[in-house]
């Protein structure tokens, strides 16, 4: 009998136990109640994705549950794999949730994140990431989908008392996902109609029967809607705006769990339900995938908010994951089956490689607005010696982002390359167009992302106090080290021992149809290709990393010891001890890289001159701002809103309030559907 089935039953109970415990238990005992409930359906959630990845099956067909459709789920290998990452995040961030919910970042134990309502909502939101890779049919599926959609946008919410940001933030929110909704609605719906079936497996034997053109919109408008929800430029407007001003756990579970589902949705469609196509889909999702990976890793590097810039960071991660999609399906449609296999099992890898070590940023960044108030970079400082458990796992973490080794994020980053360089020698003029700008884009993505994390950890942690709640700053409650712990453990095990993963991401690639390859091989020290020459040994790498700093470090102390030293004052010009103002704030260091990205970030800026009173040529002062705003947003985005804005206004004017002019709006609105119905028929 297979694990799936009672794991997610207690899945479901422990979630549907928190939701009543956030709603029931008295406020000091209610963050514990739902961190240990969420906790504990993150676990087992984790155990049912497991026994996936080993090669469990398991359904259920509940026909009278939803009305008309029914309920239908399935978990096969690829499904496991996203439960399995969804459920690791889930269990670790509940746990830190206990301590952040305590009280919030002002030091008040009311409203916001501990909330009622908010505590409620959580173990929905956390069972929701884990049943909708389970749907196995259109109608679970959307329900589910909406479902999160929704429990998001209420957690996002949760602070909207304290400040107007939020509100706008949900806003957009709102907007953003609902569209996407539609997105898929449209594209499933037109499946599902050719198709002659909604579940998965009537989509399956019906995909063959549909015309290209049919195929070809489904796919667009499936792809669209997913990639909205991963963070793909240009719908991406929603990310940096949601992601920090949600609750720092829930923009763990949001970057870590939630944005995921989308590359779900569109390997599951794409590849498993459609079978495959030709070539044209696959360099669009490149594009669209390089664009996001260059583009976010810019916009980290040019923020100062440190939630901001995590949120940027995981559109560029999401963009690099696209890329190794849409390689995939390039190789298929090439027939290169064993690179296919190879560069989706490295987009999955990335997936669960991003979820460990964004989970951990943003933890570890919810643990710095908790003790300081503060998110902006320029106003931080000083936190390694305030908070030193937290400046390292967050060190620990920016190392993966930067996908060197030793981090977790080199490995998958590695395999996505190899994929990339060993398929330049296919056919095509397209191949050989767009293989070597992925591969640049790749290699530009990694060396600004570098930049992005040195900057967060120089001027956050490692620099001088510039202002009071910096230098006042305290570690973290044990709940919250605890749950940054495990996502630790996460990080360093997939670094060390990624081929452990190998056999799961081999079933996972076999289950959309790449059967007959496998990808990875090896054991859990060394990762070895099956179908390109190339192996490595992530273990023996950081030993002989290790073994390098060590005598680096160690060497100059030996010798040192020799010489004669002498404790003496350094010259400092005359300029005194320095000062916080001395130092590099976020905006100074980024300003270099600003320079030589200015005409894809054109930044603005404006010079107030204020003269004095007496004398137009006498200054009393000058204000000098400068800003670099999101470009697709304020020349795509804003342009649509104040067009909208106008339709709007000018609407108004059709409400008269006369209810004679109703009715005959309603009139003409039925004749006039019911002959658009009559010339289509």
């Amino acid at each position: 009998m297979s694990v799936i089935g009672p794991a997610l039953g207690a899945a479901s109970a422990l979630a549907s136990a928190g939701a009543a415990g956030g709603l029931l238990v008295p406020g000091r005992g209610r963050a514990a109640a739902v961190g240990v409930c969420t906790a504990g359906a993150g676990g087992a959630s984790l155990a049912a994705g497991v026994a996936a990845l080993g090669g469990a099956r398991w359904s259920l067909d509940l026909p009278r549950l939803l009305p008309l459709a029914g309920v239908r789920l399935a978990v096969d290998p690829l499904s496991g794999l996203f439960m399995a990452v969804a459920g690791a995040v889930v269990a670790a961030v509940a746990v830190y949730g206990i301590g952040y919910t305590g009280r919030s970042a002002h030091g008040s134990s009311s409203g916001g994140a501990s909330s009622r309502g908010a505590q409620a909502v959580l173990p929905v939101f956390a069972l929701t990431l884990v049943l909708v890779p389970a749907a196995a049919s259109v109608s679970t599926f959307l329900v589910l989908w909406e479902a999160m959609a929704l429990a998001s946008l209420l957690l996002v919410l949760a602070e909207h008392r304290e400040r107007a940001s939020v509100r706008t933030a949900g806003v957009w929110y709102a907007v953003m996902t609902h569209l996407g909704l539609v997105l898929l609605l449209i594209g499933l719906a037109l499946f599902a109609a050719r198709a002659g079936g909604q579940s998965f497996a009537e989509l399956r034997a019906g995909a063959d029967g549909m015309s290209p053109a049919v195929r070809g919109v489904v796919f667009v408008a499936v792809a669209a809607g997913f990639a909205s929800k991963a963070g793909g430029v240009p719908l991406h407007a929603w990310l940096p705006r949601a992601h920090p001003e949600a609750p720092s756990h829930v923009s763990a579970l949001m970057s870590a769990a939630m944005v995921n589902l989308g590359i779900y949705g569109i390997v599951r469609v794409g590849f498993d339900l459609l079978g495959g196509g030709p070539l044209w889909w696959w360099l669009g999702l490149i594009a669209v995938g390089a664009v996001s990976a260059v583009y976010g890793i810019l916009q980290a590097a040019m923020a100062s908010d440190l939630k901001r810039l995590l949120a940027y960071s995981t559109s560029e991660n999401m963009g690099l994951v696209l890329v190794g999609v849409g390689a995939a399906g390039l190789f298929a449609a090439s027939d290169n089956r064993p690179l296919a296999a190879l560069a989706l099992a490295a987009a999955l890898l990335h997936v669960v490689n991003h979820s460990a070590f964004k989970a951990l940023l943003f933890c570890a960044a919810g643990s710095v607005l908790r003790a300081t108030g503060l998110r902006d970079l320029d106003r931080l400082g000083g936190l390694r010696a305030q908070m030193p458990v937290t400046a390292g796992l967050f060190a620990l973490g920016a190392l993966g982002a930067v996908a060197l080794p030793p981090g977790n994020g080199f490995i998958s980053e590695w395999l996505l390359l190899q994929s990339l360089i060993h398929g330049l020698v296919g056919p095509g003029v397209s191949t050989a167009i767009v293989l070597p700008v992925a591969v640049a884009v790749l290699a530009l993505s990694a060396g600004l992302a570098a930049a992005v994390f040195v900057k967060a950890l120089g001027v956050g942690f490692f620099a001088r106090p510039r202002s009071k709640q910096a230098g006042s700053a305290a570690e973290s409650p044990p709940t919250m080290l605890a749950g940054m712990g495990l996502l630790a453990a996460y990080c360093v095990g997939l670094a060390l021992v990624p081929g452990v993963l190998g056999s799961g991401l081999d079933r996972a690639v076999s289950a959309v149809g790449l059967s007959g390859t496998r990808a990875l091989s090896g054991g859990g020290l060394q990762v070895r290709l099956q179908e390109v020459p190339a192996s490595l040994a992530p273990l023996w790498v950081v030993i002989a990393l290790t073994a390098a700093l060590a005598v680096a470090a160690g060497l100059p102390r030996l010798i040192g010891r020799r010489r004669r030293r002498k404790n003496a004052r350094l010259w400092d010009c005359g300029g005194g001890a320095p000062t916080p103002r001395m130092a590099y704030t976020a905006t100074s260091f980024a300003e270099p890289l600003q320079r030589v990205f200015d005409d894809v970030l054109a930044p603005e800026q404006d010079v107030n001159v204020t003269p004095l009173r007496e004398s137009a040529y006498l200054v009393e002062r000058v204000r000098y701002q400068r800003r670099v705003p999101d470009r697709i947003e304020h020349r795509v985005y804003e342009p649509v809103l104040v067009a909208l804005g106008r339709v709007g206004a000018g609407a108004r004017r059709l409400a008269s309030g006369s209810v004679h002019l109703y009715l005959g709006y309603g009139f003409f609105g039925l004749v006039a559907l019911l002959l658009v119905l009559a010339v289509g028929w």
